[in-house]
């Protein structure tokens, strides 16, 4: 498995911060790969120090589970051992462990010395069960570093994470990820049902805005009338999940849909665990095209149909607006979801949300990437100091992810000049060579020594391709989604080793072993290189099961 190269320049600059401060905080935003990320970096600090421990914390058994086979797939060669409610071993070179077990005060005078913290949703550090393990391990080895990764710093309540982490290594904004092609773009509108004005009036309490108030103005029969009305106009067709003030309000909400005949489940935490697996599994594998709920689907949900996100509150917290849009972001794997289409994400504001923090696909802020920065370079972040906090941080935060402090600077609104050269730092930076099968640009393939990716244009829609048996659907939409999705199936499916997209043999004229298997057509061009013959062989000896792929998707986004 290999890095996307943003990832990389994300693990340099933290291991780098983590050596001159023994601590540090990274911000990934959903669909970064943030979890690819703090396993790179644990396993480079344990490869540095033979014999050391680390220990990874999270607060949820399926984030342990899926923390810990990533961490494997990145390095095979470390070994693993877990720390919960059932299992409680320290074997592992790395730990992945439970929060909620080790916190205990038995479990802590037991825990070995850890050389290596790892903090996944550091966020939740102001929390006291965080605080007696991150203060224990720091009591039992004063030169123990701590690493935290969050897509989301800036805590409802208030609390700053300075008290544990000095400095902010990096950050992945939202806006670069969708300019790359890791998330669908927004598409965001604004809908005034007559309510923004006294929205603007709701008090503010110390976490939020008064959700009571909100629902006095927003649970109204005409505005929820209204809100199926657009949702019907602008998102019939899409699963969605709505965002309401309060249980009454959501339950107004979800009712109205079904009066509409609308299939709608409702989702609060007043509901068992049981009744809630099975609405959403409603929404997931049944008839249900809407959830709506009151602040359970914020953080950690990831339906990838879902394609509309509905917002009936405000938030006081861009951070919570992010997690809430975020919902609707991520792309969809036509294997997973065979014949669900995903190009982009509906999200209808009738509120004062978006307004309030600024349309997200208008904040692309490229910042975070160094122009210019080869393959290989380890460069650290620019950085600006927090004049609240004194914390360094990464100069294109707007927003100081330690403290919350508010730089004043105004998001910059991305032109198409910022997307082509986002593309071609895609295409300059992969791990792979991409070549122009024929010249139209409508036709892009890059091969390693077993797999091999392709992007094809037909009928208005990009498509990406990967290999198989037989070939597979790796993605549908804007020509980056699928450019950044056929990168993502060759840095999956191949090494370091085999990403051979610098050795000098690529360049060197085709075997006549090659020049025997391409089209006479083709062998009349001169200036082929080996690796261009080898992309070209590869789409030839696959071309009419990639065309019968493509094809077949092309029908289901006809329909």
């Amino acid at each position: 498995m290999i890095l996307r190269p943003r990832q990389k320049q994300m693990v340099e600059r933290s291991v780098g911060a983590l050596h001159r401060h023994g601590d540090t905080l990274a911000v990934a935003m959903t669909g970064a790969g943030k979890t690819i990320v703090f396993s790179a970096v644990t396993g480079a600090i344990l490869r540095e120090r033979p014999g050391a421990k680390a220990c990874i914390l999270a607060h949820r058994d399926e984030l342990t589970a899926q923390n810990r086979d990533k961490f494997s797939r990145v390095n095979p060669e470390l070994s693993t051992s877990v720390f919960d409610a059932r299992e409680k071993s320290w074997d592992g070179q790395a730990t992945f462990a439970m929060v909620q077990t080790l916190s205990r005060r038995s479990h802590l005078d037991r825990m070995p010395d850890i050389d290596l913290l790892v903090v996944d949703e550091a966020h939740h550090v102001a929390a006291d069960s965080y605080r007696r393990v991150i203060d224990r391990v720091r009591d039992r080895n004063p030169d123990a570093m701590v690493y935290g990764v969050t897509a989301t710093p800036q805590r409802g309540d208030g609390k700053a994470l300075r008290e544990v982490f000095s400095n902010v290594a990096d950050q992945i904004t939202l806006g670069e990820l969708i300019a790359a092609g890791h998330l669908v773009r927004p598409r965001t509108f604004v809908i005034d049902v007559g309510a923004q004005e006294q929205l603007q009036h709701v008090r503010r309490r110390a976490a939020d805005f008064d959700m009571d108030e909100v629902a006095a103005v927003m649970n109204r029969r005409p505005i929820n009338n209204a809100v199926v009305h657009h949702w019907q106009e602008h998102a019939e067709d899409r699963k969605t999940i709505v965002f309401c003030s309060t249980v009454a309000h959501a339950a107004a909400v979800c009712d109205t849909f079904l009066e509409a005949g609308i299939e709608a489940v409702l989702i609060h935490g007043e509901l068992s665990e049981g009744e809630r697996r099975e609405r959403l599994a409603a929404y997931e594998h049944g008839d249900a095209r809407v959830v709506v709920n009151v602040a359970v689907l914020t953080e950690g949900y990831d339906y990838t149909p879902t394609a509309c996100i509905v917002l009936l509150r405000p938030s006081s917290y861009k951070s919570t607006l992010i997690q809430m849009i975020g919902r609707g972001l991520r792309t969809v794997d036509p294997n997973e979801y065979p014949g669900v289409v995903k190009t982009d994400c509906v999200v209808l504001d009738f509120g004062t949300a978006t307004l309030m923090h600024g349309s997200l696909e208008q904040d692309v802020d490229l910042g975070g990437r160094l122009a210019g920065t080869s393959e290989g370079d380890v460069a650290e972040a620019p950085v600006k100091v927090c004049p609240k906090c004194e914390a360094a941080v990464p100069i294109a935060c707007r927003e100081c992810p330690l403290c919350g402090y508010d730089f004043g600077e105004t998001p910059s609104a991305g032109g198409l000049a910022d997307f082509v050269m986002t593309e071609i730092d895609l295409l300059s930076r992969s791990n792979f060579r991409w070549v122009d099968l024929f010249g139209r640009d409508d036709a892009l393939m890059a091969a390693g020594f077993s797999a091999w990716a392709g992007v094809f244009f037909l009928d208005g829609q990009w498509y990406a391709v990967g290999n198989g048996k037989p070939p597979r659907l790796l993605a549908v939409g804007e020509r980056m989604v699928c450019l950044a999705a056929a990168d993502d199936w060759l840095n999956d499916q191949e090494t370091a080793d085999t990403a051979h997209k610098s050795r000098h043999w690529l360049n060197q004229p085709p075997t006549q072993r090659q020049l025997e298997f391409l089209p006479p057509a083709c062998r009349a061009d001169f200036g082929m290189t080996r690796y261009e013959v080898s992309c070209r062989l590869s789409f030839e000896f696959n071309k009419h099961a990639i065309r019968k792929v493509v094809m077949g998707a092309s029908d289901l986004v006809a329909a």
